[in-house]
């Protein structure tokens, strides 16, 4: 594993290729790791051929969308990871909100880390690791944004960047997203700066206190979400005084 000397990110730590076209970046980046590259590379495609979201769906990938994706090798100790989405929720939102005009509505990160613009999705995330043969662990940020035009019949209401007034490019909010990234994984400092990164979190979290239901594989469990601990994981108030932490899940607001 790396140390921790030296960890603080800076805009020149990071190199990029953008493609014109790949089967998936978050494919394309474990594909360079597993063939030696040293991680800190942002792969970019105008359009993916099969791009896919958490636990296997398909995301669909439009020309015009961003989808990008960042490879870190060894970026913190293990038990430190599970701090990371947060930390990448907060940079995401920051870049989305830097590029909307003043009186767009709220962008919120949804637990736990889809970014939410009047209560819309607008981007999906998806984190994937895997242990090299050579030791090293391989870790991938795959970043899929609706700039300009956005997917139909979806499980929850979603928007694009240019429905909320926005005319940026995927390019130009690539420059944003990659500026964002770096100071944010600075601040999470290989998973020793999760205070900030949690309190950073919580200021732009959408729905604390508001009724839920999640749904989990087996089973959907209804309750108040009363926040995040410091590892992430959802805190569902299901009554009674009780307290269930949840590690994953789809989260549904009910009015």
């Amino acid at each position: 594993m790396a140390s921790d000397m030296n960890s603080r990110k800076s805009l020149g730590d990071f190199r990029h290729d953008a493609l014109a076209e790949t089967a998936s970046t978050n494919s394309e980046c474990l594909e360079r790791a597993r063939a030696g590259d040293e991680g800190n590379l942002w792969v970019t495609a105008a359009r993916q051929t099969g791009g896919r979201g958490r636990r296997g769906r398909p995301w669909v990938s439009e020309r015009g969308n961003l989808y990008a994706s960042l490879l870190l090798i060894d970026p913190a100790p293990m038990d430190r990871l599970g701090s990371l989405p947060l930390a990448v929720a907060v940079a995401v939102q920051q870049a989305v909100r830097s590029v909307l005009p003043l009186a767009a509505e709220p962008v919120e990160v949804k637990w736990p880390n889809d970014i939410l613009i009047g209560r819309k999705k607008t981007c999906g995330i998806l984190i994937e690791g895997e242990a090299l043969a050579d030791g090293r662990y391989a870790l991938v940020i795959g970043i899929g944004i609706n700039v300009a035009v956005m997917p139909e019949n979806t499980m929850y209401p979603v928007t694009c960047l240019r429905e909320q007034g926005s005319t940026v490019s995927a390019e130009e909010l690539f420059a944003h997203l990659y500026a964002a990234m770096a100071e944010v994984l600075g601040a999470w400092d290989r998973g020793k700066g999760i205070r900030e990164i949690t309190a950073r979190w919580r200021e732009v979290a959408c729905g604390i206190g508001e009724k839920i239901t999640v749904n989990l594989p087996d089973r959907s469990i209804s309750g108040h979400f009363s926040g995040i601990d410091d590892n992430g994981l959802l805190m569902l108030d299901t009554g009674g005084g009780k307290i269930l932490p949840i590690a994953a899940g789809d989260v549904f607001f009910r009015s």
